[in-house]
């Protein structure tokens, strides 16, 4: 395909005011002519305007109107965990899970397009070492979960893994040098998150990152739907039968991925969409807070909710916005299909960030402030969409060890997440009347065991573990 000529590419700039994106055209060589023409051919400009002006118009989307809307928030309906613990409730939900897994209904997506940056790791996160003695990677781990349910309950679970432009070669690359951790090829599909440009504060003008290359950033976890209906993995999904979609992020190696008592307790709800949570443990906690305002289920981000709201008590002394967002959740694959074509539009969010560009000159930027917006589609804003939505509560140190920041920081480094993966696997051989020696590492891998009550079946009450040792 022949690269269009500038005149023409001009024309198709012109009407939005980003002719500026040409200034160099006569600098770049034909394969970059023909790489700048691509991009710039496939971005809706329409589009980009009206977020733009939405993005800067005073009072739109701001914080008084994020601050009205937190202060008609109130607590979630939900399944909490005393609850799940006192009847037979949760004994039904898990043998109804169970049902769908042996039935071949479930699928599974792990959303995997960040990079391992902030860990000081220039790879996709997926591929991050995790394993506390193994160093199996985030991808390893979480792989070899989806291929242990699918031997556990006889049947395909099918995975769907969405990468981003940075990320998808390597991924791809990684994931068939490894046989896919065991997973049939025909049960794994990789897809590619879309991307959106950045628009300089100011002036709304794209930005160069260089000369012949536009600015693009992925489009946000609420991109998976798109990208999902783009790529043929939504129709696959019906073809297969396949009835309700298991998610999860690929940076959280304690997922219970295909948690059988979730998707029962969503399947006995008739939920269109269900999430997980945990209770906060401070008001101030930089999770996404998930709220009832006005009757409907929603989130809102922890940076959009006033200290004073976050700090509400209900009467028995416990937050009252307790439930924080913990990004596992399950969709009836008939609701994305309702989505994707047309039944509702994701809301994009609008970010202000430093993103490094080509300015007038040709000399490259490297801004000391925030001088660009970026623009985000959330997952979580399906929640609204839904006809009926289901919470549920679920212990943070059995299912959320999410790494996120470089060791040294605070919390949700490689070294804390480590150590609550040995702190939960010590729980299981433990329970299971084994011994482990104070300080010894232990590891279980999911091949070993998914659970407590399976390592109580597998392992000799008698077991003394002496030294640090990995169970597969």
């Amino acid at each position: 395909m022949s690269t269009p000529q500038k005149a023409e590419i001009l024309d198709r700039l012109h009407p939005y005011g980003q002719e500026h994106l040409l200034r160099f055209w006569d600098e770049l060589t034909a394969d970059k002519r023909a790489t700048l023409a691509r991009q710039i051919a496939s971005i809706d400009f329409a589009q980009i305007a009206a977020l733009y002006e939405q993005a800067v118009a005073p009072g739109q989307a701001g914080a008084g109107d994020h601050a009205a809307r937190a202060r008609r928030a109130e607590p979630p309906p939900a399944i909490r965990l005393d609850e799940q613990r006192a009847g037979h409730a949760a004994v039904e939900a898990r043998q109804r899970g169970e049902e769908a897994l042996r039935a071949g209904k479930i699928a599974a997506v792990l959303v995997a397009g960040g990079q391992g940056t902030r860990l000081g790791f220039e790879h996709p996160k997926g591929l991050f070492p995790i394993g506390p003695i193994s160093q199996a990677s985030l991808f390893q781990i979480l792989l070899e979960k989806v291929l242990a349910a699918r031997r556990r309950y006889g049947a395909d679970i099918p995975l769907y893994v969405m990468t981003s432009p940075a990320t998808h070669d390597e991924t791809v690359a990684a994931l068939e040098r490894h046989e896919r951790f065991g997973l049939p090829k025909k049960d794994l599909t990789i897809f590619c998150q879309g991307t959106m440009p950045a628009v300089d504060e100011g002036t709304g003008n794209l930005l160069l990152e260089e000369k012949g290359r536009l600015f693009l950033s992925p489009d946000g976890h609420g991109g998976m739907l798109r990208a999902m209906a783009r790529s043929g993995a939504l129709a696959e999904m019906r073809n297969r039968g396949l009835e309700q979609l298991f998610y999860s992020q690929i940076d959280n190696p304690l997922t219970c991925v295909c948690d059988p008592l979730f998707i029962g307790y969503h399947l006995a709800a008739g939920a269109e969409v269900s999430t997980q949570v945990v209770a906060k443990h401070q008001p101030l906690d930089r999770v996404g807070n998930v709220v009832s305002v006005d009757s409907c289920v929603q989130i809102i981000e922890y940076s959009d909710l006033p200290d004073d709201v976050a700090a509400l008590r209900a009467a028995d002394g416990s937050l009252k916005l307790w439930a924080g967002n913990i990004a596992v959740h399950v969709f009836d694959v008939a609701f994305l299909d309702r989505m994707s074509q047309g039944g509702g539009q994701l809301p994009f969010h609008f970010a202000r960030k430093k993103v490094p560009y080509v300015d007038n000159a040709g000399r490259a930027v490297d801004p000391p402030a925030p001088n660009a917006i970026k623009f985000e589609q959330f997952i979580f804003d399906l929640l609204p969409a839904a006809r009926r939505s289901l919470i549920v509560e679920v212990d943070e140190q059995a299912v959320f060890a999410p790494v996120k920041n470089g060791s040294g920081a605070e919390k949700d480094t490689p070294e804390t997440v480590r150590a609550q993966m040995v702190s939960l696997h010590r729980q299981w051989l433990e329970s299971a009347e084994a011994k482990v020696d104070k300080g010894v590492l232990v590891e279980i891998s999911p091949l070993f065991a998914l659970d407590a009550a399976e390592v109580a079946a597998k392992i000799d009450r008698r077991l003394h573990v002496t030294a640090d040792r990995l169970f597969r």
